[in-house]
């Protein structure tokens, strides 16, 4: 019963803060909403895509757009989910951070509203990005863009489809890692692509542990994702098996570049949440381990792309 009733003690709080004015309660609303927690998966692959070409002069403000596109196309991406979970009736009975359609705290059309906006902003400093470098950014942010309205948003969402990870895989790992890199050098870099592998598998971590918790409450309203089609057990078992993976491939980019072997003491902040997700914890018990894992997703990326600069 308590499980059942947290969604509407967060709702509770987010609604009314002591001290707040309506309008700072407004914006802490949407600042909810914009989820917060997941944002290192923006920030991550941009530091490390920018920091595996550091051998060349980094043109600053590309730097700068391409982390406001990875920023506003996260947050467009989570402001559809919620509005479209909402509209399904997804997040009706959910236990995790507060949703603002299914909460009651924003309606629907106002969320949607917020994720177009969100898509502009990513559109427009996209659209700098292009004009400076070339036009085939247009064709990836359109298709960034679709992506992330797509994932849940449409008739045939393919986050119901157990296509979530693939889709944060591709897009918020190689495409945005690599992306970045290519802005500066305006090529493909071989190293950035390696790199991109495990700042992506991270990225699913995030996605995992998520779907994991849900995985009752999306069972309930049929949305299929991977965790719900896979199960229980072997979803911990991929979450567990991610960080390995990240590990090993981390290893193996630190062979071009050695000082790369700090993302491993990162990596080493991932222990405590994979015990947590190895000792059977459920539905409440599973909420902190979401910001736990985007800890070890932001201080793993960060050092990444700290020793690959180091070692330029």
């Amino acid at each position: 019963m308590a499980v059942r009733c947290l969604p509407n003690m967060l709702t509770t709080v987010a609604r009314r803060v002591d001290g707040e004015t309506p309008a700072a309660t407004d914006v802490k609303r949407w600042i909810l909403g914009a989820r917060p927690k997941t944002l290192p998966a923006a920030v991550v692959p941009v530091a490390v895509g920018t920091a595996a070409v550091a051998d060349n002069d980094i043109i600053w403000w590309r730097a700068a757009a391409a982390l406001l596109v990875s920023l506003a196309l996260q947050i467009a991406t989570n402001y559809v989910n919620d509005y479209a979970d909402g509209e399904r009736g997804t997040d009706d009975d959910r236990v995790g951070p507060v949703r603002l359609v299914g909460s009651g705290l924003a309606s629907a059309k106002s969320v949607k509203i917020a994720a177009l906006m969100a898509f502009g902003v990513a559109g427009a400093a996209g659209g700098l990005l292009a004009l400076a470098v070339g036009p085939e950014l247009f064709v990836v942010g359109a298709v960034s863009m679709l992506a992330g309205w797509a994932y849940t948003g449409g008739p045939k969402p393919y986050g119901y489809l157990g296509l979530g990870e693939v889709f944060v895989f591709v897009f918020f790992g190689v495409v945005a890692t690599a992306g970045s890199a290519y802005v500066q050098t305006e090529t493909l870099d071989g190293l950035a692509l390696l790199a991109s592998v495990p700042v992506g598998v991270l990225a699913v971590a995030l996605l995992v542990i998520n779907n994991l918790r849900d995985i009752p409450g999306d069972t309930t309203s049929g949305k299929q994702t991977l965790a719900v089609r896979i199960g229980d057990a072997k979803t911990r078992q991929l979450y567990v098996g991610l960080y390995l993976l990240a590990a090993a491939v981390t290893v193996a980019v630190a062979a071009t570049r050695p000082f790369a072997a700090l993302a491993l003491l990162g990596l080493a902040t991932a222990v405590v949440p994979a015990k947590t997700v190895r000792s059977g914890a459920l539905g409440a018990d599973l909420i902190p381990v979401l910001g736990q894992t985007g800890r070890t997703q932001m201080v793993t990326g960060l050092l990444l792309a700290l020793g690959l600069a180091l070692a330029a």
